[in-house]
């Protein structure tokens, strides 16, 4: 089938794409944009986040066929061209990018929050994270990547 489909908003198109593919491997091998991450494949680390028509889902996850005509914004299209989106920049900042697998999902997850509840509490923001696995930083600063990028909005 092809698939038409506005990736961070520009419309993309891709063929030859088997409907039960998952909508993570069309972003990643398809359309060439290897932000999300392809961990557990199963919906389990949160690595793959993205955002489906502003609702945010494990892309691993999502059938090819089911995006079909729909709204798909990866952690590469919350930067405004080289300027970074304030969550991007505080994980760079608090040193919460590590071996950087788990860390798409987790700006995508972190975004999310603050785009709901601007001023979280830490309580809030561990319950907003809890679906993304991090193995490499204790997750201390990933919550003070997320305090920064809620006090620099």
């Amino acid at each position: 089938m092809r698939l038409n489909v506005t990736v961070n908003g520009r419309p993309r198109q891709a063929d030859d794409v088997w409907p039960g593919e998952s909508l993570l491997y069309v972003l990643r091998e398809r359309l060439g944009l290897p932000g999300s991450k392809n961990a557990c494949e199963q919906g389990e680390c949160g690595s793959c986040t993205v955002y489906l028509d502003d609702v945010p889902v494990c892309s691993c996850l999502v059938a090819a066929g089911q995006a079909e005509g729909r709204q798909v914004r990866t952690v590469e299209g919350l930067a405004e061209g080289d300027r970074l989106d304030p969550v991007q920049q505080s994980f760079v900042d608090a040193g919460a990018v590590q071996c950087g697998f788990c860390t798409p999902g987790l700006v995508v997850a972190a975004h999310d929050l603050l785009r709901r509840t601007p001023r979280p509490s830490d309580e809030e923001i561990r319950e907003a994270l809890a679906g993304n696995l991090c193995r490499c930083t204790g997750y201390e600063k990933i919550l003070d990547a997320v305090r920064t990028a809620a006090d620099a909005s």
